[in-house]
């Protein structure tokens, strides 16, 4: 990768004060981004030391941004918005930026060693999204949430640092299971934009509409919730493997994650409550119960977790063939 040099040359020649006050003004852009944007993760953040915490908002806000631009492309326009973004990443990998976001973010991945490979399987994703991509079979579900979620536990890993590599797998899966909480939660809110991850092979799509105009004794109700059950089961499996790599990252890092899990979890809990049943309302985590995910965390992961080890850089590349269950 290209470093500091190039990357100076590309805000005007600079001085080392004046990259460094570049980088600066990109994290606390990013910053307000991740506080607007996820509360949960924004919570979660403010266990990490404040590297680290900078490092994992200028990721959020840059793959949050990428997500805008693909959800925001009109008809037709989502190709020219997929290749622009591929563009941005070919120049952000060779120092050619600009914006602050791009500064920050081209700093980390120099730093940290996030492959390429990742943020383009992000994109990938977006596509799918943005596509109106359907899911007939929970490989093809899990193919996107690899890809849409799963990939950003990976970069994480750079983030914070492994004490071994075979963490990669589980934060990969922990990543998926964070998203498959996501589908079943907002069943309502992704029919009304025209999109259905639960898979097909549970629920036709046909039945999803009549439930949405049911009561909740139709049958095609009853189907619903079956389907969100089953995703939530598989959502389980996917914590279990993640939680289980926490103890290969420094006890801050731990905490911070098991906590962001746990409260992403708890959404699926208040699922399970309504019977299932997402047309019963939006699932909200209180800030209490967020709270007490946090304390939990901390107890089970001082406990378990030894001092804090130097970081590393991970070198393997994980693909979605590495950590299918």
């Amino acid at each position: 990768m290209i470093g500091e040099r190039t990357i100076a040359m590309t805000i005007g020649r600079g001085s080392e004060s004046a990259l460094a006050s570049a980088i600066d003004a990109g994290r606390k852009e990013a910053g307000k981004i991740l506080g607007r944007g996820s509360k949960s993760f924004a919570l979660a953040g403010l266990l990490l030391g404040k590297q680290a915490r900078d490092d994992a908002a200028v990721l959020y806000a840059w793959c949050r941004q990428a997500d805008d631009r693909v959800d925001d492309a009109g008809p037709g326009e989502l190709g020219q918005a997929l290749r622009g973004l591929e563009r941005q990443l070919d120049d952000l990998y060779a120092g050619r930026v600009r914006g602050p976001i791009d500064i920050a973010l081209h700093e980390l991945v120099s730093r940290r060693g996030i492959r390429r490979e990742y943020f383009q399987a992000l994109l990938d994703g977006f596509a799918m999204d943005a596509a109106g991509a359907s899911y007939a079979t929970f490989p093809q579900l899990d193919l996107y949430a690899f890809r849409v979620a799963g990939v950003v536990g990976l970069m994480m890993c750079h983030v914070l640092g492994v004490r071994d590599e075979r963490c990669l797998r589980a934060a990969a899966h922990l990543g998926m299971a964070m998203q498959l909480t996501n589908i079943a939660r907002d069943v309502v809110e992704d029919f009304g934009r025209g999109r259905q991850y639960l898979p097909s092979e549970l629920l036709p799509p046909e039945v999803l509409r009549i439930a949405m105009l049911s009561d909740a004794g139709h049958p095609s109700r009853r189907t619903v919730t079956h389907a969100v059950k089953v995703v939530l089961r598989r959502a389980d499996v996917y914590y279990r493997s993640g939680l289980s790599g926490l103890r290969d990252l420094g006890w801050r890092s731990a905490v911070a994650i098991g906590a962001a899990a746990r409260i992403y979890r708890a959404i699926g809990g208040i699922v399970r409550r309504r019977g299932y049943d997402p047309l019963r309302g939006r699932a909200v985590v209180s800030l209490p119960r967020k709270l007490l995910s946090v304390g939990c965390a901390f107890a089970v992961e001082v406990l378990r977790v030894g001092a804090p080890s130097r970081l590393q850089i991970p070198t393997k590349l994980v693909r979605f063939d590495d950590v299918q269950a």
